[in-house]
């Protein structure tokens, strides 16, 4: 019993001896796990800390309002986000753009940008655009900036706001800067002495594709306005539009409000509304020099020369004497009777004669217009006359006197004989009162070579003639004669 009891003891410690260790080990795992996650959570929890300590350290990115933006101070940092409304050319991965809020413009400067993100700049396109405010001769914009595109953001394009009536308030008008602006019945003027109505660069010293400067008035004020050639090159409507432009237009134009040392709006569309020319009365009614504009037709024309030349034109609704209009030999030979032209200058008086002093014109497209002469000869010697004063005219019946007191020729070389073959031709007739009148052959206008200066040198003192021509003054009338005819009546000898 003992011997079978001890044999039973030493199984039983056996058995427990094997056990024993299989047990200390799978202790030691399990410890082993719970330490290894406690010390992965401790892990995360730690980055979550870290996390979230950077994310609260990381400056809060802040979008300015416009007026926040322009009470930036020169070189501080600004970041704001507008739409874009006009771009100029993309070029060394830099842009410029004009863009707007619904509170005001914004012009971004050599912004840094790419080919493909710059074709991505689509009008009305949101940005969001990082950099330093900056002012350069008065313009304020964002400099040295990079952007980004606002993902899913809605889209702008601004209306132009009509800043016609704010041309003498600078103030109002720097309100607009940047902003896509309308400007209403503008005058096109001259841009330089020559009457140009624009000049490829502001002083003319360019050539197709530079910049287009060109000068408007309103209401006694002139201003000059650009096109940009990198933000509408010669390829688009408006640079097209202003150089088709003409002295007198009056114009409609949309452009961006760029500011250089004062307005020099940068525009994008222009649209001719109407004339400035003036009408025959409005002529009549103008102060001597004072600047006048009409639209008329070529009736004569005297000799070229020195690139100058001196117009009889005239209207349905009156004439005008054009003296010593700047004119090209090549333009001269255009100025055909009947042309239609928009001229230029200055009202003045010369020993009672009204004309256009200091003239430039431009051809104008339209119908041809002659003037039919207006018969007078019943106003001579009366004060009514005068309100034919340089059309065409026509003088009936007129009988041919002796060209001075004392002289048995009909006509004479100069006023007072003292000239020769060539210059102008004097000579006189009288009425069917017997009242004396002094007319000329204009050698300028009307040569030796020509029918009415030979018919003049072949009249015979006592003949009845009829003469056409201009009802030039010279302290008192003193036609231009273009023309005679023996007189067409049934009743007085002829020539």
């Amino acid at each position: 019993m003992k011997k079978w009891f001890a044999i039973a003891l030493a199984c039983l410690m056996c058995v427990l001896s094997a056990c024993t260790p299989a047990n200390n080990n799978s202790s030691q795992t399990d410890a082993s796990k719970t330490e290894s996650k406690a010390d992965s959570k401790a892990d995360e929890s730690s980055k979550a800390v870290e996390s979230s300590a950077e994310e609260s350290s990381a400056p809060e990115v802040v979008v300015m309002t416009y007026a926040e933006y322009m009470a930036a101070a020169d070189d501080t940092p600004v970041v704001v986000e507008a739409y874009v409304q006009g771009k100029q050319s993309w070029w060394e991965n830099k842009a410029t753009v004009y863009a707007a809020d619904k509170d005001g413009g914004y012009l971004f400067y050599n912004m840094a940008c790419t080919e493909e993100e710059f074709g991505k700049l689509t009008e009305g396109v949101k940005i969001r655009v990082t950099g330093f405010r900056a002012t350069w001769s008065g313009e304020p914009e964002v400099a040295e900036g990079t952007f980004e595109f606002v993902e899913g953001g809605d889209t702008y394009v601004a209306e132009p706001v009509d800043v016609t009536e704010d041309w003498r308030n600078s103030d109002a008008l720097f309100t607009r800067v940047n902003q896509k602006v309308l400007y209403k019945g503008l005058t096109v003027i001259p841009s330089n002495d020559d009457g140009a109505a624009f000049l490829y660069n502001y002083d003319g010293s360019g050539s197709r594709g530079s910049d287009l400067y060109f000068n408007v008035a309103i209401e006694n004020a002139s201003y000059s306005f650009t096109v940009e050639s990198y933000l509408c090159g010669p390829d688009s409507e408006v640079y097209q539009a202003v150089e088709n432009l003409k002295v007198g237009d009056v114009i409609d134009a949309v452009g961006f409000m760029y500011w250089y040392e004062g307005m020099n709006p940068h525009i994008t569309s222009v649209e001719v509304v109407g004339s400035a020319a003036m009408s025959a009365e409005e002529y009549n009614a103008a102060d001597t020099d004072t600047q006048v504009i009409i639209d008329t037709y070529v009736q004569a024309k005297q000799s070229w020369w020195e690139n100058k030349v001196t117009l009889y034109t005239q209207n349905e609704e009156g004439a005008f004497f054009i003296y010593n209009c700047a004119c090209s030999e090549e333009d001269y030979e255009k100025l055909t009777e009947g042309t239609k032209i928009r001229v230029y200058g200055y009202k003045s008086e010369w020993s009672g004669e009204v004309e256009i002093v200091d003239p430039k014109f431009v051809f104008l497209e339209g119908e041809p217009y002659v003037a039919e002469p207006v018969d007078v000869t019943e106003f001579l010697g009366t004060e009514e006359l005068i309100d034919y004063m340089n059309m065409k005219v026509t003088f009936g019946h007129m009988k041919v006197e002796t060209c001075a007191e004392g002289s048995d020729a009909a006509f004479m070389y100069n006023y007072d004989g003292s000239g020769s073959r060539g210059n102008d031709l004097y000579f006189r007739v009288s009425d069917a009162e017997g009242n004396i009148y002094s007319f000329t052959v204009e050698s300028y206008l009307c040569g030796e070579d020509t029918e009415v200066y030979q018919a003049v040198e072949a009249l015979e003192v006592g003949s009845y003639i009829d003469l056409d021509g201009f009802l030039y003054w010279y302290e008192g009338p003193n036609p231009h004669i273009t023309s005679i005819a023996p007189f067409a009546g049934d009743d007085g000898p002829a020539i």
